[in-house]
This record gives structure tokens, C-alpha cells and sequence, in this order.
């Protein structure tokens, strides 16, 4: 079963979200998904170059009212 870890960054400006992200994925292992949930807008960019840069995969962005949730699997640690 895959673990699902959230990461909750809502209100954080850049770069909290993304530190945030880097702290859960060195918890993380292979197989895992973290979900980011952030507020500033400069996530998608930063996220998307994070799993470029560590080769992890962005399986979803969603912008809901309130949240970007950004959904990443685990594919390389």
C-alpha cells in the first residue's frame, strides 16, 4: 500500500513550500506519494523544477479556491 504524506504549506511564501517538500522527502522512500498543499503561486513552477532536478514524478496539480495541491510519487531517492 502506498503511503500518502501531506504536507500542509498553506500560508507559507516561497520558498517554505519547498522546503517543506525536500523535509518529507528525505523521510520519504520509493513507492510513496507527498501532497503538497500551498497557497503561494510559485509552487507549480518549483515543485515541477524539483522532480525534474531529483526525478520524481508531479502526478497531479489542481488550483481549488482556497489551495494548489500539488501530488508527487516517489520514484527515485
Amino acid at each position: 500500500m502506498t503511503d500518502v504524506k501531506l504536507i500542509d504549506s498553506r500560508g507559507a511564501a516561497c520558498p517554505g513550500p519547498i522546503t517543506d517538500l525536500a523535509r518529507a522527502y528525505r523521510n520519504s522512500k520509493v513507492g510513496d506519494m507527498l501532497e503538497l498543499w500551498a497557497t503561494d503561486k510559485g509552487v507549480k513552477a518549483d515543485t515541477e523544477a524539483w522532480a525534474k532536478k531529483t526525478g520524481n514524478e508531479i502526478v497531479e496539480i489542481k488550483e481549488e479556491p482556497d489551495k494548489i495541491i500539488v501530488k508527487i510519487k516517489i520514484l527515485k531517492r
